[in-house]
This record gives structure tokens, C-alpha cells and sequence, in this order.
């Protein structure tokens, strides 16, 4: 089974003056597409040659590993946006921040700070554990939390490509600006 590169849900301009269509197109179109491209010729021969990608982040190590999180990663990232997001989530999932963070504003504030003191390259993540109960977590270089078996709700890429081009070094304003992207809409459906 060949991967391939998944279709924006918006346009190239929607997300506009936040992530660039400049951004866009080096981050989702070249280097996305390079982890798809490195996986595709990684996996041949390989067992997980028909594997999904879940699988490939529970299972494989190395270059294999690195690529497929990548693509998953990248995937689960570009999808949370839209051109008109919900602002704030709602129902269960509002009550789960509620009761695991304090509040909102609360949840926003430690998870940006997580994405901020990442250091080097890597995620910042909202995940559910088995129990239902929320945290933050980071993860370096192409983590995932799949693999320590807790299940992704947001994501926040960290690595300079996905904001340097819009925001050079400055990673804090990348963060505050990406909750004008986030929908919540779909946060709450991964929840």
C-alpha cells in the first residue's frame, strides 16, 4: 500500500496572515510530502510494506518510524485548522479541560507553555489517557503518544518549518497565533 500525501481541508490562502500560503506550501507540500515520498520507499520489503500508519508508530524504529510518525503527525496537525474555526470547545470536552486543567484559559496558557519549552524540534500535545482524563505532553522529533498508548486530541507543530517563514525565531507568537486556527469543532470529535 502506497501512502500519500492528504488534501488540505481548506485552501492555500485560508489560513492567511496566521500560517502563510507561503508557509503552506513549503510545510504540507514539501516536507510532508517528503516523509510520505521517504516512507513509500522505506516500508518496500519491509513488514510493514502494507501496514497502517498506527501500526508503523507503535512498531517500527528508525528512519521507518521517524517518517511514518511524521506523516501521522503532520496529517493530525493540518487537519485541527479551518479559515472559520470554533473559538472554544464544547460539551464533554469542555468539561474534561474544566476538570483536568482548571479552566480554559488555564489549559491554553500550559500548553503553550509546553509547545514553547520544547527544546529543539518536536510536538506538544493535548492526549486523552485510558482513563478519559486529559494532559499535555511533549514529544521530541517525530514522538507520538500513540506509542506510550494515550490518545492524541491537538497538536502543535514545533519544529522551525512549521513557522519560521511567518514568524522567524519567535516560536511564543507561532503559539498564540495558532489558537485563531484551532477548531474546536473537530478537536471534539477526537475526543
Amino acid at each position: 500500500m502506497a501512502f500519500e500525501l492528504p488534501k488540505l481541508p481548506y485552501g492555500l490562502d485560508d489560513l492567511n496572515p496566521i500560517i502563510s500560503k507561503n508557509t503552506l506550501e513549503f510545510h504540507h507540500g514539501k516536507h510532508h510530502q517528503a516523509y510520505v515520498n521517504n516512507l513509500n520507499n522505506l516500508v518496500k520489503g519491509t513488514k510493514f510494506e502494507n501496514a497502517d500508519l498506527q501500526t508503523i508508530i507503535k512498531e517500527a524504529d528508525g528512519g521507518i518510524f521517524n517518517n511514518g510518525a511524521q506523516v501521522w503527525n503532520h496529517t493530525f496537525y493540518f487537519e485541527a485548522f479551518s479559515k472559520n474555526p470554533q473559538k472554544e470547545p464544547m460539551g464533554k470536552l469542555a468539561e474534561a479541560i474544566e476538570r483536568d486543567f482548571g479552566s480554559f484559559a488555564k489549559f491554553k496558557e500550559a500548553f503553550a507553555k509546553a509547545a514553547a519549552t520544547l527544546f529543539g524540534s518536536g510536538w506538544a500535545w493535548l492526549v486523552k489517557d485510558a482513563y478519559g482524563h486529559l494532559e499535555i505532553v511533549q514529544e521530541s522529533n517525530a514522538g507520538n503518544p500513540i506509542r506510550n498508548g494515550l490518545t492524541p486530541i491537538l497538536t502543535c507543530d514545533v519544529w522551525e518549518h512549521a513557522y519560521y517563514l511567518d514568524y522567524q525565531n519567535r516560536r511564543p507568537d507561532y503559539i498564540e497565533a495558532f489558537w485563531q486556527l484551532v477548531d474546536w469543532k473537530v478537536v471534539e470529535q477526537r475526543f
